[in-house]
């Protein structure tokens, strides 16, 4: 990679109404948002050049991001606060940065250091606090829980690293849980509510962070 390069990292956030947009549709609407700030991006080599830029993980259709990763190469250097500060008119409705901060050039993929995903998941379910709670222990103390995922079973449960009771209001709970996320290893919410026996609710999913493995000097 060319020592003249720059790297920086962008945490957004992804809400309506771009909650349905794809993973590729959301890395061609922040292509598009950036050429029309005027940053300076950096481009592949080869007979179709594309600007240097990755997503960290795919957020599933319908989810929202409250701290998505972007990084993004330039072929010149540019302040953060300047970065910030053209984006911002340029941003589709549902995209917004909150944080950019530049990255080493040589710090391993995105793709490669995520981990884990904490979900914050709101279930419209009109259960009492105790009930939630017992058919969670139940899960978590299951030696494992085997689900279908595109006709293929696999345990569930070594992928559920945190499960609890968030809230309980009028009609809906609300569940935390972090989820493996690596790669061949990758747990979705809604199959947690699935061994929950809450599948068939109507559920509310936002991704609050993604959790990396760490590296020197990590931002």
């Amino acid at each position: 990679m060319p020592s003249d390069l720059h790297r920086l990292r962008i945490t957004f956030s992804k809400n309506a109404p771009l909650q349905y947009t794809s993973h590729l549709d959301l890395a061609r609407a922040w292509e598009r948002s950036l050429r029309r700030a005027g940053v300076p991006l950096a481009y592949s080599q080869g007979f179709n050049p594309r600007p240097k830029l990755q997503l960290a993980a795919a957020l599933p259709l319908g989810h929202t991001g409250e701290a998505e990763l972007l990084d993004v190469w330039l072929e010149k250097p540019m302040p953060v606060e300047d970065l910030v500060r053209v984006l911002g008119p340029v941003l589709p409705d549902g995209l917004t940065v909150s944080q950019v901060h530049g990255v080493p050039l040589r710090e391993p993929a995105l793709q490669t250091r995520v981990v884990s995903a904490e979900y914050c998941v709101t279930v419209e379910w009109d259960e009492r606090n105790e009930q939630v709670k017992a058919r969670i222990t139940q899960a978590l103390a299951a030696a494992e829980l085997l689900h279908e995922r595109r006709g293929r079973e696999y345990d569930l449960r070594p992928m559920i690293e945190r499960l609890l009771l968030e809230d309980v209001g009028e009609g809906e709970v609300v569940l935390e849980m972090q989820l493996a996320a690596r790669e061949g290893a990758t747990a979705r919410p809604e199959a947690v509510l699935d061994v929950l026996g809450m599948g068939e609710a109507f559920a509310r999913y936002q991704r609050r962070r993604l959790i990396r493995k760490p590296t020197t000097g990590d931002g």
